[in-house]
């Protein structure tokens, strides 16, 4: 089975300034590659209709789809849908359920409808148009030489609700594609170099159909075993075979066994074992409690956080004796032992994480270099402490230490 290939254009200024990140490309990778579709290429170009118009043609000459987002706003600056009309040689003209669709939208919200605003469904004589249950901008739909074209919204709302209440329907429909699968190991406590060697065997040995990824990030590395077929099922029994020979060879620093961030590894741990957390934190500034608040239903095992960044708020929240920081500091074993201990008495949970460092890019000294960083986790009768030496920027720093002291308090739960 031949393999259906996408690219994807995004257009607007603002996204080749940085001052818009482009989301939508990688979403929209993600439901086609889910499908089995490959993006082949993603392009981001500027609101000049000469780029728009050879950037079509040199994605349709190399891809099957060609899908646009962006340009289709009210401004004089979305010129998307004009050079549309040049590119397939057709006319704006009104599509009256796109007129319906906007003027519903104006009148439900009470606001006045301006003619840039009607203007909205005006779309291409020639494409097929998609309704836009999330906003003005209507999708459209074209096909030219058998290559499939759909322009959507650059908001990224609106984009997606165009693409699963049709766009993705009908490429099912349009394309018969192969099955691609994934399964992704999740873990921490090896560097990507470490683990490649300790897997050379492994993948060496793996199918021509079946490929490893290495994903770092922070402190966490992924796996990712991708596997290609004709057959569903027959596919994903050899990826499944493969995966748990990874997951044996990897079983030490292993994390999860699917592709979910840290606070959902954690809450998942807690629930199923129907305990409480809290935290106490100073470097990390509340990032642990929002990644673990993140997660829907984080209610039931998470209590509150005490986010106690200066000295005297350790002191009157958490009950650090003055003494202790006077003699230690901040950034010590025996400060995060008291943090932890007054986070467990403070929030009443079964577990706690505490954490005090030195994230950058001062505040360092020739003892406590900058990237020094503290952890306690524990319950009322086990503590673990680790000390971390972190060497890169402040976000970064504070970052991994979330990671490690998560997976601290993971693998604490599991002993």
């Amino acid at each position: 089975m031949s393999k259906i290939t996408t690219s994807i254009i995004t257009i607007g200024d603002e996204l080749l300034i940085g001052q818009t990140i482009d989301t939508n490309s990688a979403w929209i990778a993600q439901q086609l590659n889910a499908m089995g579709i490959w993006v082949h290429r993603r392009v981001a170009i500027g609101d000049i209709k000469k780029d728009i118009l050879e950037a079509l043609e040199r994605e349709a000459a190399v891809s099957d789809i060609v899908l646009i987002t962006g340009g289709l706003g009210p401004t004089a600056d979305d010129i998307t849908k004009p050079t549309l009309c040049e590119y397939f040689n057709t006319r704006l003209v009104q599509d009256e359920g796109a007129l319906r669709n906007v003027l519903h939208i104006f009148e439900s919200r009470g606001l006045p409808m301006l003619q840039r605003n009607v203007d909205q469904s005006m779309v291409p004589e020639a494409c097929t148009v998609i309704q836009n249950r999330r906003g003005t901008a209507p999708g459209m739909w074209f096909e030219k030489e058998g290559k499939i074209y759909v322009s959507m919204p650059g908001v990224p709302h609106e984009m997606q609700g165009i693409m699963e209440d049709y766009v993705l329907p009908q490429l099912g429909t349009h394309f018969q594609t192969p099955a691609v699968l994934h399964q992704t190991l999740v873990t921490s406590g090896m560097g990507e170099s470490f683990v490649a060697e300790r897997l050379t065997a492994f993948e060496a040995g793996l199918p021509p159909y079946i490929k490893l990824a290495y994903l770092p990030s922070y402190s966490l590395l992924k796996l990712r075993l991708t596997a290609f077929g004709d057959d569903k099922v027959v596919t994903a029994a050899a990826l499944s075979i493969q995966f748990q020979e990874l997951k044996k060879l990897l079983a030490d620093i292993t994390v999860a066994d699917q592709d979910i961030s840290i606070g959902e590894v954690l809450g998942l741990l807690l629930k199923e074992k129907g305990k409480t957390v809290g935290t106490a934190e100073s470097c990390t500034g509340g990032q642990i409690s929002s990644w673990i608040t993140a997660i829907p239903g984080s209610s039931a095992y998470f209590k509150g956080s005490a986010v106690t960044y200066a000295n005297e708020t350790k002191i009157k929240l958490l009950g650090v004796k003055p003494e202790t920081l006077a003699a230690h500091g901040a950034v010590s074993e025996e400060t995060v032992r008291e943090m932890l201990a007054g986070a467990l008495r403070l929030l009443e949970t079964d577990y706690a994480i505490a954490v005090s460092g030195i994230m950058g890019p001062d505040g360092g000294t020739p003892e406590k270099p900058v990237g020094t960083v503290w952890m306690a986790v524990g319950d009322n009768n086990r503590t673990v402490t680790v000390k971390h030496r972190l060497r890169y920027d402040r976000d970064r720093n504070i970052q991994m230490t979330a990671v490690f002291a998560m997976n601290e308090l993971r693998k604490l739960i599991l002993q």
